[in-house]
C-alpha cells in the first residue's frame, strides 16, 4: 500500500496537475506521484494505519488537491469524513487543517448507516471554493468556511433505501459512484444503476434521470428523462425499482472542462453525450 511522490523540483508553487503531480488515496495512505517511466524518490503524507491493525477502523477513500493551491488537498474516509490538509504545515499531514462531518440523526441509524455513508469520491469545484462529495445515497457540496454540515445535500436514488439488505447481500452495497461538476460548477452528475444517471441543476434546483443505451446512443438520439416507479400504479413511461438492472450500473463520469459533453461508463460501454447541437 505504498504511494510515491518525486521531491519538489524547486521551480516555484505551480498548480499540482502543472507540475505533474498527481495525488493517490490508497486505503490507509494517501501519497503524491509523479506519473514518469520509472517512479523515483517517495513520500507519504498522511497514513492512519494503526500500529495493531485489529483496532482498524477507518480507511482512506479518495482524495484530491486543490485546483489553485498545489499545498492543500482533501482526502475523505470510510466514515463520511473529510479532512483538508495543507502540506506547509507539516510534510506529514497527520493532523488536518479542516474537518468535515455532517452529525448523523439517531433516529436514522441503522445496521448499513456506517456503511451507506462511506465516501466513494471527493471533487473540488472548479472555482476551488466547494467540495463535492459522493456516498452511496447522496452528493453533498461543502462549503470551505463551513464544517459543521454540508450546503447542498442531492439524493440520488433515495428508493433503494427500502432494499439495503439485498444490495448488501449481492454486494452492491458497496460499489463505489464518482461524482463530476461541469465546467461552470452550476450542475452535478453521478451515476446509479440501470444505467442510469442523474444530474442536478444548483441554481434551479431540478433533477433529471437519464439512461446511457445503445438504443439512446445513435446519431442525434435524444435522451429522454427517466423515471423510477417506488410502488401503486407505474405510468407506462416509468420503470418498477424491482425492475432495476444492479448488474448494470454507471460508476465513471467526466464532464468536459468547458463544453456540454460528457462520458459515462457503463459496465464495459463508454458513451459519450453532448448538448444537442442545432
Amino acid at each position: 500500500m505504498s504511494v510515491v511522490s518525486e521531491e519538489p523540483d524547486g521551480r516555484g508553487a505551480a498548480p499540482p496537475r502543472e507540475r505533474g503531480r498527481d495525488i493517490v488515496a490508497q486505503n490507509m495512505d494517501t501519497g503524491i506521484a509523479r506519473a514518469q517511466v520509472q517512479i523515483q524518490a517517495g513520500l507519504y503524507i498522511v497514513d492512519i494505519k494503526p500500529a495493531n491493525m485489529e483496532e482498524l477502523t477507518e480507511v482512506i477513500t479518495a482524495a484530491e488537491f486543490h485546483p489553485h493551491h498545489c499545498n492543500t488537498f482533501v482526502y475523505s474516509s470510510s466514515k463520511g469524513t473529510i479532512r483538508l490538509c495543507d502540506m506547509r504545515a507539516s510534510a506529514l499531514c497527520d493532523r488536518h487543517t479542516k474537518f468535515f462531518e455532517e452529525p448523523e440523526d439517531p433516529s436514522n441509524r441503522s445496521f448499513f448507516s456506517e456503511i451507506i455513508s462511506s465516501i466513494s469520491d471527493v471533487k473540488f469545484s472548479h472555482s476551488g471554493r466547494y467540495i463535492m462529495t459522493r456516498d452511496y445515497l447522496t452528493v453533498k457540496v461543502w462549503d470551505l468556511n463551513m464544517e459543521n454540515r454540508p450546503i447542498e445535500t442531492y439524493q440520488v436514488h433515495d428508493y433503494l433505501r427500502s432494499k439495503l439488505c439485498s444490495l448488501y447481500e449481492n454486494d452492491c452495497i458497496f460499489d463505489k459512484f464518482e461524482c463530476v461538476w461541469n465546467g461552470s460548477d452550476s450542475v452535478i452528475m453521478t451515476g446509479s444503476y440501470n444505467n442510469f444517471f442523474r444530474m442536478f441543476d444548483r441554481n434551479t434546483k431540478r433533477d433529471v434521470t437519464l439512461e446511457a443505451s445503445r438504443e439512446n446512443s445513435k446519431p442525434r438520439a435524444i435522451l429522454k428523462p427517466r423515471k423510477v416507479c417506488v410502488g401503486g400504479k407505474r405510468r407506462k413511461d416509468e420503470i418498477s425499482v424491482d425492475s432495476l438492472d444492479f448488474s448494470k450500473k454507471i460508476l465513471h463520469t467526466a464532464w468536459h472542462p468547458s463544453e456540454n459533453i460528457i462520458a459515462v461508463a457503463a459496465t464495459n460501454n463508454l458513451y459519450i453525450f453532448q448538448d444537442k447541437v442545432n
